[in-house]
């Protein structure tokens, strides 16, 4: 099984989209189905633990079938520990997705909205296990599709506005990806990947490919100024929309770092660390003062994504600081250690918010803060989620939200003191902007006769957002086995920054 399952933990959600298709709208066929696929996958992806070995080679599970044999592209697929740990998240999040919509869209299309997921989870997949430049670019555009689908489909009143907003944010970004490879192309003669990051480069075409990745991956996790997209993108989804969002596809840009930037353009990045830096702290500022007058409850959680993900790109790139200019390898070692930490917590917590703000809004329709209040005495299961998964994006410690950004903040301090004292600010108008929103929405008095007619969680929710706690707990208190996943692949990641390519 081991030897092509990659293969199945790609296809079993694609092919499985098929018979939820076939089985229509009538019943809970389709819906039945798809969350056997999907549950199915999650299993599958299980045995990626026991399969892949932390002290092995870089690149395990190794899959590669000639594609298009006369351009040297290859259907190939590989592992190592980040991309264990971020299929794992996937499979994961693609349960819950199911699961949480299994009531909300019952009449409107579930066979079209479960096969879109299905599908979705299936490229995402793929995204983080091809090996080949070429094939890595048709999962990362071919995902734009489905999502492309929730939005316009199932979105809200202005989901065309957010959809093609996002789809031509997201789609002229990749181009620059794509001349950027074609290039790489020309000078290799392959799109490997394993090739392309020991190929010689002159600083000329670094920083050029730095720029084509830099727009590419920025706009996709998002970094200002190229964010805008993601708050109208997130109002608009549907809950599962915004979680698959927010805990998987956001994760897409940071990985193309690793993937792309650090092995390829490792002289350009680190000349022009210094802009991704500024570029990761200002949301932390920001963003933050952004999200503090928001009135739509998924606005305002959309806006912390994209300051939560400004951590992600610092640990990466003030990597480079560390390595080149200080010589601090474990430091750097430990940045990247954070950002990979944080890629994952705030996959969990912000699916855990858009899940809670999916709860709320079933009942009563609406986002705005304004019109909830004192949930406190009408959902007090549903409060005490709410509440814990609000400390976990305050980053609390104890929660998978604390462990991250504490990893990041701890190295940016051996590099730079101050880079570390405004990286901790984000947890100041962090906790302010979510104590904020929890406040208005869960303490207090009722006053609005709807909000008191509102029931608390059903046992399909309490799954979900059990799950949920039970990871962003697990991390948060014991984070070592995840660190243990991807360190040797961190290791190896480092190692490359300190060789130049010129």
């Amino acid at each position: 099984m081991s030897n092509h399952l990659l293969s199945l933990l790609i296809w079993l959600p694609m092919a499985g989209a098929v018979p939820v298709l076939i089985a229509g709208a009538r019943g809970s066929a389709s819906r039945w189905i798809a969350l056997a696929v999907a549950v199915a996958t999650f299993v599958a992806s299980l045995f990626l633990l026991p399969a892949y070995h932390t002290d092995g080679a870089v690149m395990q599970l190794v899959e590669s079938t000639p594609w298009i044999a006369s351009l040297h592209v290859n259907y190939a697929l590989g592992v190592d520990g980040i991309s264990v740990a971020l299929i794992l998240l996937t499979s994961f999040v693609g349960v819950l997705v199911i699961v949480g919509a299994w009531d909300v869209i019952k009449d409107n299309k579930p066979h079209q909205y479960m096969a879109a997921m299905l599908v979705l989870e299936g490229l995402l997949i793929g995204v983080f296990c091809a090996t080949d430049a070429l094939l890595f670019y048709v999962f990362f555009e071919a995902m734009l599709i489905p999502m492309f689908i929730l939005i316009g489909i199932w979105g809200g009143p202005r989901r065309v506005y957010a959809t093609l907003k996002f789809f031509i944010y997201t789609f002229l970004g990749s181009i620059f990806m794509l001349v950027g490879l074609i290039y790489l192309y020309h000078k290799a003669g392959t799109f490997d990947m394993a090739t392309l990051a020991h190929l010689p480069l002159t600083m000329k075409e670094q920083s050029w490919l730095f720029f084509a990745f830099l727009i590419a991956f920025a706009i996709k996790i998002p970094m200002v100024p190229v964010h805008t997209w993601l708050p109208d993108a997130h109002v608009e989804a549907p809950t599962g929309g915004s979680v698959v969002l927010a805990a998987v596809m956001l994760k897409v840009g940071g990985y193309g770092f690793l993937r792309f930037s650090l092995p390829i353009v490792p002289d350009a990045s680190a000349h022009y660390a210094w802009l991704v830096i500024v570029l990761s702290l200002i949301p932390v500022v920001y963003i933050g003062y952004v999200a503090l007058v928001q009135e739509d409850m998924k606005k305002l959680v959309a806006y912390s994504s994209i300051a939560h993900m400004g951590f992600v790109t610092l640990g990466i790139f003030i990597a480079f600081m560390l390595v080149r200019d200080l010589g601090n390898v474990d430091a750097a070692n430990l940045g990247v250690q954070g950002a990979m930490v944080q890629m994952m917590s705030h996959g969990f917590v912000s699916g855990a918010m858009f899940s809670c703000i999916g709860v709320m809004y079933d009942r009563l329709h609406t986002r705005m803060i304004k019109d909830y209040g004192g949930l406190v005495n009408v959902m007090p299961w549903f409060t005490f989620f709410m509440v814990f998964f609000a400390m976990a994006n305050c980053g609390l410690p104890g929660t998978s939200g604390f462990v991250g950004e504490f990893m990041v903040i701890l190295a940016s301090f051996s590099a730079n003191p101050w880079i570390a004292l405004i990286a901790a600010f984000t947890l100041i108008i962090g906790a302010a902007y979510t104590l904020w929103l929890v406040k208005r929405v869960v303490w207090g008095k009722v006053t609005n006769e709807k909000v008191a007619a509102m029931k608390d969680i059903n046992g399909r929710e309490a799954f979900v957002l059990t799950a949920f706690a039970v990871v962003v707990l697990a991390i948060g208190v014991w984070p070592q086995p995840l660190v243990h996943l991807m360190g040797g692949s961190i290791d190896h990641l480092v190692q490359q920054l300190a060789i130049s390519k010129i």
